[in-house]
């Protein structure tokens, strides 16, 4: 019993390190090659950022997603919309829920556009290593764009056959990967053991003290070190909040020796331009290139893990009704996180060459990268502050809170970065964006002028209908938001057109503000051959609908759905128009059978 204990320990180890440390293991790649492109390496400097970088990963990764973030979960699962969910059940409706709201719909959309940065620097500057192999050096950027892009194009066909077979192979490769960065980090240091005073938190202050505005500036670049560190939070419920954390150690570890490992090396050999690769050379030149092909390998596996994350962003918004119904493929018979949704896979890989291609190198893709991390930690940190405020751990307000004012701080510093190419984070984050905002306002707009009758008016009429015995023999399903008001295709097929079943069925499914859960009910005898089946489910949850009516004994002949058909001179209603008739409806997004399917038309005035 105490061997599978420690075989579960250590598979969750090995598992987080393959699909949730990739983004922020991949870091020390670009991150202090980035910041020595703008900052000179003299003593001092190394010293103060090499400090800067440590902190960064203490406060805004270990304390903020480690200790406070990953404490506050539903049923596991963390993240953005998690937190608006609790926050749901703590706030009164008025401005100050709008206002958490809103600020969960910037976050999220903030996440999506991170997920197009992070696979193009990530790759790129992987690639951008091979220039230090003998007889590349004149390797045209041009050159190194395509062969980025060719990896990119191969990891995103991928996408649709799933992970599931190959995650476990994700694990080992990059424990490989940590072990690499840790080795290479030690011989660093011990050609330079005085590196190891970086550890202190005075150099960091020190550094800001004595640049001023530069350095202040500085921190937007810095912030590198840290991206990624949401995904402990973001990725909790794939794995288990122990699992991550216990990795992290490790992580963590790792990280810190190599980048003090890559500040010895520049005290000697200021001159270097790809810092790790150029260290890793100078160490163990035989090394080299297994070390380029590893690093490779590391960014694929990094960008995966957030491919992955964003499919699973995007279902949980069209399960909370933020986003519209996309198509959704499961791709594991056994790991509900495993899904592809095709047209997100398709749009990313599409935007992942077009950032490459627009900033060419990755030191140059670094101006676009940190607004929409620290964005992200921003929201974080305010939601957490608001949570804590409201419990009985009210005393890690003063850590959240600590927290916040380093995120925001950091936040303010990478606005300078907005006409050096930082406004494609903004770029990238306003369409989803605004296609939440425009579903959730349209949806709820749709919902009023649709007018639906209440169930008691709709019974007396239903009563009438159905006495008279003209009934259409079997079962007919019709799937309403909630139960208790009709939506008006029913009243269409039903009262008007007389299209009465000898038994009809109501089918509301509810999403629920748990990540899990499924409940089902059938309820009989609403009215006379009426009854309503209602299915509570998380918004996590994958709904077989078919298997659920076949499991309550409901064996239909037809089902009807409405079909909204929106006549509207509002830009904004057109747009939400559009966004409607070009996403598959409920019964697509269900995989319902299409040989029982019938939609019924409403001409809707928006």
């Amino acid at each position: 019993m105490q061997q599978h204990d420690n075989d579960s320990f250590w598979g969750g180890i090995i598992k987080s390190m393959g699909l949730v440390f990739g983004d922020i293991g991949t870091s020390p790649i670009y991150t202090l090659t980035v910041i020595f492109a703008i900052t000179k390496p003299t003593p001092d400097n190394i010293y103060g950022i090499v400090s800067l970088i440590f902190w960064t990963l203490v406060i805004l990764v270990h304390l903020e997603y480690s200790i406070l973030a990953m404490s506050l979960s539903r049923k596991g699962e963390g993240g953005t919309i998690v937190l608006k969910e609790i926050l749901s059940r703590m706030l009164q409706p008025g401005k100050g829920l709008t206002l958490i709201t809103l600020l969960s719909f910037l976050g999220v959309a903030l996440l999506l556009g991170d997920g197009v940065i992070t696979p193009a620097i990530s790759i790129l500057s992987a690639v951008e290593g091979m220039v230090l192999i003998p007889g590349l050096e004149a390797t045209r950027q041009g050159v190194l764009i395509l062969i980025a892009a060719i990896i990119a194009i191969g990891l995103f066909i991928f996408q649709d056959k799933g992970t599931d077979r190959v995650a476990k192979a994700f694990g080992p490769i990059m424990i490989l990967w940590f072990a690499s960065l840790t080795v290479s980090g030690v011989i660093g240091i011990s050609s330079h053991p005085t590196i190891l005073k970086a550890l202190s938190p005075w150099y960091a202050v020190d550094f800001m003290l004595h640049h001023g505005i530069i350095g202040f500036f500085v921190l937007s670049e810095v912030i590198l070190c840290a991206t990624g560190g949401e995904a402990l939070y973001a990725d909790m419920g794939h794995l288990g909040r122990k699992p991550i954390r216990h990795a992290w150690y490790f992580v963590f570890v790792a990280l810190v020796i190599n980048y003090l490992g890559q500040g010895a090396y520049l005290l000697n050999n200021p001159q270097a331009r790809n810092i790790l690769f150029s260290m890793v050379k100078w160490e163990a030149p035989l090394l080299y290139i297994p070390f380029l092909i590893l690093t490779i390998t590391a960014t694929v596996i990094a960008s995966q893990a957030l491919i992955s994350g964003v499919f699973s962003i995007v279902y949980q918004g069209i399960t909370t009704r933020i986003l519209p119904l996309l198509k959704v493929d499961y791709t594991s018979t056994h790991l509900k996180s495993q899904i592809y949704i095709g047209s997100v896979n398709w749009l990313l890989l599409a935007l992942v060459i077009m950032i490459m291609l627009v900033f060419q190198k990755s030191e140059h893709l670094a101006a676009a990268y940190g607004l929409a991390v620290t964005g992200t930690m921003t929201i974080t940190g305010i939601m957490m502050v608001v949570i804590f405020s409201r419990t009985k751990k009210k005393w890690k307000v003063p850590l959240a809170l600590f927290v916040t004012l380093m995120d925001i701080l950091f936040l303010v510093s990478n606005l300078y970065k907005l006409p050096h190419g930082g406004y494609w984070s903004l770029i990238l984050a306003s369409v989803p964006l605004v296609t939440i905002l425009v579903w959730t306002k349209g949806q709820r707009a749709l919902y009023r002028a649709l007018r639906p009758l209440d169930l008691d008016t709709f019974e007396m009429a239903y009563e009438q209908i159905y006495a008279k015995g003209k009934n259409i023999p079997g079962t007919g399903l019709f799937f309403v938001k909630e139960y208790s008001v009709v939506p008006p295709y029913v009243v269409h097929c039903i009262i008007r057109s007389n299209i009465i079943y000898e038994r009809n069925v109501f089918i509301s499914i509810v999403r629920t503000d748990e990540p899990f859960g499924l409940v089902s009910e059938l309820k009989t005898g609403i009215a006379t051959g009426l009854d309503v089946f209602e299915i509570h489910a998380g918004y996590m949850e994958h709904l077989d609908i078919q298997e659920l009516l076949d499991a309550n004994g409901i064996k239909e002949k037809v089902i009807f759905y409405g079909v909204e058909d929106i006549s509207t001179p509002n830009l904004v209603w057109k747009l939400f128009a559009s966004i409607k008739r070009n996403t598959p409806n409920f019964v697509q997004f269900n995989k319902l059978p299409t040989s029982r399917l019938q939609g019924v038309v409403t001409r809707v005035e928006m």
